[in-house]
């Protein structure tokens, strides 16, 4: 039975037909949850620190922000794409990329934050919360992705990523979609449906950095595997960020 993720990086090969040479490079040592916890937490840090660099510029408002911000947003879309599509990367490139996205994120954050003060802390502490849970709740067997659950949710996940994308072609041409920035309850309604597909795609990752451990993968992949894990947590932080945002704005509208 194949496995499905919806995040780009943990695909169905991704802990599969492994060539010697990554194996030997591994020095024999096989992937282990342990292993993928520190090396997340290290990109957490890196990201973290990025962050703090252009959230003090926003505050600041240098000169060197723009540049920052879109040099940063540049790059991690770059190395991303490396890392996804040449695996064997991830350890060196994926600290890089996470440095970057920080960049990218704490503009970003420092923007929100001035404009609802207090909305950053509520929206880190909603992601790790949603990280948390459901991590106990796939652990202790209460949500299992089961194919048909995988097959809906990477269906869901690319519809969402599809709309974005025709969302951004419209915006050239001075045209929206309402309900998808909308602070009504449609919108509203919408992100908070965003926001539930993105943290139910953390279950899809834990099962495939499971099903890695399982398959005795090299322990060069703990770096893939943290950097998956990190692009979805990345993409519900900024779905929350959003959500948090419209329940805000909708309130002060009203």
């Amino acid at each position: 039975m194949a496995l499905r993720s919806g995040n780009p990086a943990l695909k169905p090969t991704t802990f599969t037909n492994y060539s010697t040479t990554v194996m030997d490079s591994s020095g024999g040592e096989t992937m282990s949850l342990a292993g993928v916890t520190n090396k997340t937490g290290l990109l957490l840090l890196f990201l973290t620190g990025g962050a703090g660099i252009t959230w003090k510029l926003v505050a600041l408002k240098s000169a060197m922000l723009m540049p920052l911000f879109f040099g940063g947003l540049i790059a991690n879309f770059v190395l991303s794409l490396i890392i996804i599509f040449k695996r064997d990367t991830a350890p060196y490139l994926a600290i890089p990329y996470s440095f970057c996205e920080g960049l990218t994120l704490g503009g970003i954050s420092a923007l929100f934050e001035m404009k609802y003060p207090g909305i950053v802390m509520q929206a880190v502490g909603a992601t790790f919360g949603t990280l948390f849970c459901l991590l106990a709740a796939y652990r202790s067997g209460m949500i299992k992705p089961t194919e048909n659950f995988k097959l809906g949710l990477v269906a869901a996940t690319g519809g969402i990523c599809m709309l974005y994308l025709m969302t951004m072609v419209l915006r050239l041409f001075g045209l929206d979609m309402p309900f998808v920035h909308d602070t009504g309850m449609v919108g509203i309604g919408f992100s908070l449906v965003v926001v539930v597909i993105a943290a139910l795609n953390l279950v899809l990752d834990f099962d495939f950095i499971e099903s890695g451990v399982e398959a005795r993968a090299p322990k060069s992949l703990e770096w893939y595997a943290a950097f998956g894990l990190m692009v979805t947590l990345i993409w519900l932080y900024l779905e929350i960020l959003n959500l948090l945002a419209k329940l805000q704005g909708g309130s002060r509208r009203d």
